[in-house]
């Protein structure tokens, strides 16, 4: 047998977690094309019903702590984040940053609301357009804490659909149209909300139609986790919050 000794590499590129759905089957692809190949991007998954309500979205609370133990123990995280808009408002935002922490080694923690309020106060957005795919109510919770936070959602509009298998098949033409016709409303922004909807497509022409910053779960998510690792992005992001 021949013994050979070996050198260890440095890694000086930002390394980040992201906790998913396991119905999602968007925000994977979206955070791989918004993050610079050199990224080091670690994928867990999370148990999540096919429907979504309060109750199942409180689920998550109880399995987030697995989830996030099956990350790498060897790697120390510049940030992690969870990939549920809707779920963020029924846990809390604090309590998800506690659990990360306490399972895994990271700097940073974030999610699609905490990131959606930083990339409004970076735009100085104070009014959105509030584009959802579910029922009224599991939107609640959410527009009370961007509420709470200073960012205002008197424009509402929902595709009233709570089976995820179908949300990641609205088409973007439906998520265009139906954005265009809330972003002409007194507005300073729309907000497209869930992980799991197809949004990345059709952002930039949105913003061209109605000369406003577009907003969406998995955008502000890739913006936020690379504000807060110091870099990461993608040099093709579209979109008001990119330049």
């Amino acid at each position: 047998m021949n013994n050979f000794s070996y050198k260890l590499e440095e890694n000086y590129n930002p390394t980040m977690g992201l906790i998913v759905l396991q119905a999602d089957q968007r925000i994977e692809l979206d955070a791989r094309q918004q993050f610079d190949p050199k990224v080091n991007l670690h994928i867990s998954r999370i148990p999540s019903a096919e429907t979504v309500s309060t109750d199942t979205l409180k689920q998550m609370e109880k399995d987030l702590p697995i989830a996030v133990s099956l990350l790498p123990n060897a790697v120390d995280f510049d940030v992690v984040g969870y990939g549920c808009t809707s779920g963020t408002s029924v846990i809390g935002a604090e309590n998800i940053a506690k659990i990360v922490k306490d399972r895994c080694k990271t700097k940073h923690v974030t999610e699609p609301v905490s990131a959606l309020i930083a990339a409004c106060r970076h735009l100085g957005i104070e009014r959105i357009g509030f584009l959802s795919p579910y029922v009224e109510a599991v939107s609640a919770g959410l527009r009370e804490t961007l509420f709470l936070s200073g960012v205002e959602t008197p424009i509402f509009g929902s595709f009233n659909e709570e089976i995820e298998e179908r949300v990641v098949k609205i088409s973007t033409v439906s998520i265009s149209d139906a954005a265009v016709a809330l972003g002409r409303q007194d507005v300073d922004a729309i907000f497209l909300s869930c992980t799991n909807l197809n949004t990345l497509p059709v952002i930039k022409s949105i913003e061209e139609k109605i000369r406003k910053p577009v907003l969406s779960s998995n955008q502000v998510l890739a913006w936020h986790m690379s504000q807060l690792s110091n870099g990461g992005l993608s040099k093709s992001c579209e979109g008001y919050l990119f330049k």
